[in-house]
This record gives structure tokens, sequence and C-alpha cells, in this order.
């Protein structure tokens, strides 16, 4: 039974921990449920640890002394990502202890309380520390560490708690953390870890590092290439475009401990996630933010600037994007996009097959590329398009050079128009067959609105003055009254002929529903032959909008 490590165990201890953080990086990097943002965390624990490895291989001596400082100096140094840092810090934190062993000989007690000053490292390097990550996992582990070493001199009844604690806390990380229990994985840096320490244990138990690969691969699960869990919804979701790492070295003879610590007050100023760790030798920077220059602009006040990368997270979700617009499957001859605004009208035009609603309308026109997007989201390569408001009929026309779609607009300015020209639509029919009947659709319909006036003038033969309720049809001021209900029936009369059965009214969220049904009694009674429909719309600005048909 192993009682205590020495210099040569130790370094048999990392150089397993090693071959398995790169033997199983990829599985590690198959957990992610982020779109970019450290999505590589297999990979960036194990470079940051080969770089440990390598200065611990180089070390020309067996202390302790030295041996955790070329831990704690190599995993700063090679240091990548979020996840990269972080570990770089639980080494650091276990670095200072092991120095401490001036016996030459770790027991038991002595490794949990560097596992302990580890998690301490880690909870301090996040600038907001979340659970269920690897900072739970380093945690739980280490709590698990002391009450072991009170229990276990040896290091293998120690190790069979600790590791048995880490898995068990690795499995109760999708209950800590909604994102992970989503996707339907445990945490990507919590499983990282745990598969460093099972490399430390099996370094201690096993001499041969042929053995170690081996039982590596054996426990290795089987990932396919690129089986990342993507939560690809949430792919335009990014704050700060710009993954921004650096190390500072040769810092100025001025610089103090309280400088690093405004530095990282600096950085959260301008970005987030922010990790900023170090000491007067050497400060590691971790940096989402949309100005880089003064990322490494503040940096510079203190020192040199070495091992600098700055990535473009956007642009990465545009290549994620143009590789799921490989993936996916169109399965629809058809697809629809709708320009509204209002929770009722949105519901309706849902109800009426439409895949995908553009919030937008009067004073709030979306972009070509907005309208882009939301196309791209529909399972279909045709796809027909209502902007549902004259101001928005050319930017849905533009919105072809921005897919790969074909887009159809049908030139609805009104509601009311999209709503009759959804109705003429058939899936059955072709492309041209659609495109007729609901044009047709919407040519048949007659359109108006109720809105207030927002200025004094003088326009179509009205004397308007701001305030006034005013009723729109044909695009041109048909009536004006001092009360809601009587512009809109005074509209109504001017709209209405005898071939005309239908009148639906949608009221807008500034109508009480009573008031929207005491003007369809009213309509109802003065016109018998139509069928009067209302319908919350939830619109703004309008009070009303008409369609009669």
């Amino acid at each position: 039974m192993q009682k205590t490590i020495n210099g040569t165990i130790f370094r048999r201890m990392v150089n397993a921990a090693n071959i398995y953080l790169e033997t199983n990086k990829k599985y590690i990097d198959s957990l992610n449920v982020f779109p970019v943002q450290d999505g590589d965390t297999g990979a960036n624990m194990s470079a940051t640890f080969k770089s440990a490895t390598k200065y611990i291989n180089e070390c020309p001596t067996n202390n302790f002394d030295a041996l955790g400082d070329a831990l704690s100096k190599g995993s700063m140094r090679g240091a990548r990502g979020n996840s990269g840092v972080i570990l770089s810090q639980i080494l650091r934190g276990m670095a200072i202890e092991i120095m401490k062993c001036t016996d030459q000989e770790l027991t038991t007690k002595l490794w949990a309380k560097a596992m302990k000053s580890g998690a301490e490292y880690a909870y301090k390097a996040v600038s907001i520390p979340k659970e269920g990550t690897i900072l739970t996992v380093v945690r739980v582990m280490a709590e698990s560490a002391v009450s072991a070493a009170k229990k276990h001199q040896d290091f293998e009844g120690f190790f069979d708690q600790v590791l048995k604690t880490g898995e068990e806390i690795l499995e109760e990380t999708p209950n800590l953390l909604p994102v992970l229990k989503q996707a339907g994985v445990v945490d990507a840096g919590g499983m990282g870890l745990l598969d460093l320490f099972k490399g430390f244990y099996k370094g201690l138990t096993i001499e041969d590092e042929d053995t170690i690969l081996k039982e590596a691969e054996e426990s290795k699960p089987i990932v396919e290439e690129n089986s990342a869990i993507i939560n690809y919804e949430n792919l335009a979701d990014i704050k700060f475009a710009y993954c921004t790492e650096y190390m500072i070295i040769e810092l100025n003879k001025k610089t103090t401990i309280s400088d690093i610590d405004k530095l990282r007050e600096k950085l959260m100023a301008i970005g987030d996630s922010v990790i900023c760790v170090g000491d007067l030798s050497l400060v590691k920077v971790h940096v989402h933010t949309n100005e880089p220059n003064k990322a490494l602009g503040y940096a510079l006040e203190l020192g040199e600037l070495y091992n600098l990368k700055i990535e473009n997270m956007v642009q990465q979700n545009r290549e994620l994007k143009a590789a799921r617009e490989k993936t996916v499957q169109n399965t629809k001859p058809f697809g629809m996009v709708a320009i509204a605004s209002g929770e009722g009208i949105s519901s309706v035009f849902k109800d009426l097959g439409v895949d995908q609603i553009v919030e937008g309308g009067q004073t709030m026109n979306p972009s070509a590329n907005d309208i882009a997007e939301a196309v791209d989201k529909v399972p279909s390569d045709h796809v027909f398009v209502f902007p549902n408001n004259k101001n928005i009929i050319l930017a849905a026309e533009q919105a072809q050079n921005f897919t790969k779609r074909f887009i159809h607009v049908i030139p609805t300015v009104s509601i009311p128009e999209g709503v009759s020209a959804m109705l003429a639509f058939n899936m059955d029919s072709s492309l041209n067959d659609n495109l007729e009947a609901m044009e047709a659709a919407r040519k048949n319909v007659v359109s108006g609105s109720i809105t207030n006036a927002v200025r004094t003038t003088h326009i179509d033969g009205f004397d308007i003055k701001e305030g006034d309720i005013i009723g729109i049809t044909g695009g041109a001021i048909k009536t004006k009254d001092a009360l809601v209900n009587d512009a809109a029936e005074k509209l109504v009369e001017k709209m209405i002929d005898e071939d005309k059965v239908n009148i639906t009214i949608f009221y807008g969220k500034d109508v009480q529903e009573e008031d929207a049904n005491a003007l369809s009694e009213k309509l109802q009674e003065k016109y018998p032959d139509c069928e009067v429909s209302v319908i919350s719309g939830g619109q703004p600005i309008y009070y009303y909008f008409i369609s009669i048909e």
C-alpha cells in the first residue's frame, strides 16, 4: 500500500494524467453545450496540462520545491481558454502546498490540503463563479479529499473515495446548471478534471506508461467527429465578440499586486468571462470583449505582452451556422415568414401555418438581414414572405441577398392582406399556383386602420390636429373623429360595398375588449348581410386593423 509519494512517483503521476487528458480530450470536447465560448474544453485542458508536464519533465531535480514551481509555471504558460486557465489555477494552488513538503514525501493529508488550496485558487480566478461547472467538481472533490485523508493513510483508499465522490458530483452537474440538463450532458470541464485525477491515480499504481495508455484507450468513450452538442438557437446571443487571451511578462518594477487587481476590474468593465490571475512574475488574462484594443492597452501599462491570441467568436458563429445549413433537412415544399407586431396577430399567423414571425411593423421595420435570418430557420427551400407593410416590402426583397433559400415576397401592405393571402395558400399546389392564388386574395381584401395623428397638418382634404383619431385606407386618410369607435364606424362605411360579406376587426393593445365588441355589434346591426368577427391583435400604435372581403 502506497502511503507516501516521492518526486519520482509524482513525475510518473503527472505523465499519466497527461496521457489520460490527451486520450480523452475529444470526448470532453463532445460534452460542450456552448456554441463558441470555450467550445474546445478538452483540447484546452489537455494543452494546458501538456505544458505543465513538459516543465515537470525538464525539471533537473526531484525536490518538491522545484517540481511544484514547474507545475505552476508550466500550466500558467500553457493555459488556453477559460477551462485551461481555471485548470492552471487549480494546479497553482496545489503546487503552493506541494512546495511546502520539506521532507520530500507527500502524504494523503498533504495531498488533500493541496486539493483544497487548488479549489480555493480556482474560485478566486473566476470573476463570477458558476456552480455546476469544474469549480463545483474541484471543490467537492477537495472536501472529500480532506475527509478521506482522515480515514486513509494509504493513497489507494484515499483516491478510491475521492474519485467516487468526483463521479457523483459530476453526475449532479446537470441539476445545478440548466443548460447541461437541457443538452443531457455533464459539465465538460468537470469531466476533464475527473480524468486528470484518474490519471494521477493510474500513475501512482502503474509504472509502465504503455499500460497506462492502453487503459486510457480502453476507457475512452467512442465519439463521432464534430459531435459537440451545440445549441444553434443561441448562436446569435454573443454579447462580446472577441475572445482575447495573453500573458503579461517582464512586469514593470513599479507594478504591484494591487495593479493586477485593478486590471481585473478594468477588464470586467469592458467584457465578461474574465480571468486575470498571476503574480509579479507572470499574469495570465482571458476576457471576452468588444474592445480588445483596450484589453491590450491596460495590460501594456503593467508589462510586456506574450502569447497574444484574439479570436472573433461572431465569425465562429457564422461558420457554425453555415455548417448547420449543410445538415438541415428541408422537410416541407414551402415555408412562410410573416412580419407582425402584437401577440394576437402573431398567434393568428401561426395558426395559419407561418413558420417564423419577425417582430416589426409601422415605426419598427426589420432589416433585410433580420428577415433572411428568419428565412434560414424555415425547413424549406422555397419560403413565402409576407411584409404586411409597404415600408417593409423592399427589405423583404433585399433579403434574398443574405440567404441561399429562394424567397418569394407576397407584397402585402397590411395585416388583413397578409391574413387573406395566407388563407389562399395550399401546400399541395404548385409554386406558381400558390403565388397567383395568394396575390389574387391579397388584392381582393380591402383593409383599413384606425390610429391617432401625431402632428397638426392639412392632408387628404382634412385639417388634422395632433391627437385626432384618423381612419386610413388605400394609403389615404378617409375619416377623422374624436372617438375611436366612431372613426372606425365611419371608415367601414367608406370601405364597404354590396359585394363584401366579411368584416374582421383586429383590436390593438390600447383597446378594451368590451369596446371592440361594442363596435362589432354596431357594425353587425348596420350590415346584417355581413359576418362580423373580432380578434384580439394586441398590436401597438393602431387601435384597429379592419379587413373587408
